[in-house]
């Protein structure tokens, strides 16, 4: 079947993040190959390297697409009620995304010491922008201790990062990973409390 035919709407780059994410479910990134790709997409050898120059490109595409994905869910989780309602929300929306995605998660957050592309950074600040919004929106009413918002934000991600690892894992299966989740969360936002 020709390249053109297959891919008529000449998506190529879109159907080979594709393939390759569920490639990265099943070996992991360094089971990762552009040939193997091309050759689970049914295109030839070279038809990858038009679109990313080499391995490390294609884990930088996936971990921006991972962020975008990330950020969407948080856009969709709404945006009413209380403040702790609202990072509950979040939280469980980030939980939900990182059990789901747990190969995912570390291209997302990797960070390499000569790395120049900023894509994955401005990904990872876009995708977080809700959260931290929030964070500053509770600073703002008094209801979430001064700081950084950022910094905040990042504090409360590693938490829950640890969560998902567990649970993920299958560590926390004597527990119910939704009362672990909102435990997490209590002491979170008590943490979070301003101190008078």
């Amino acid at each position: 079947m020709s390249l053109h035919s297959r891919y008529h709407h000449g998506d190529l780059r879109a159907a080979l993040l594709q393939h390759a994410e569920v490639a990265l479910r099943t070996v992991g990134a360094d089971g990762l190959s552009l040939r193997q790709l091309a050759r689970d997409t049914g295109v030839s050898h070279a038809a990858p390297s038009r679109h990313f120059r080499d391995k490390q490109a294609l884990l930088d595409a996936l971990a921006v697409t991972g962020l975008q994905r990330l950020g969407a869910c948080f856009e969709q989780a709404g945006t009413d009620g209380p403040i702790t309602t609202r990072l509950r929300t979040l939280a469980r929306t980030y939980l939900r995304f990182a059990v789901d995605n747990p190969e995912l998660l570390p291209l997302m957050f990797a960070r390499r010491h000569n790395s120049t592309d900023t894509e994955i950074q401005a990904a990872a600040e876009r995708a977080f922008a809700v959260p931290i919004a929030l964070i500053a929106e509770g600073q703002a009413a008094g209801e979430i201790v001064p700081g950084d918002p950022k910094r905040i934000g990042v504090t409360a991600l590693a938490a829950l990062q640890g969560l998902a690892t567990f649970v993920g894992s299958g560590y926390t299966a004597d527990y119910d990973s939704a009362q672990l989740l909102d435990d997490l969360v209590a002491h979170l936002t008590l943490g979070l409390l301003p101190r008078h």
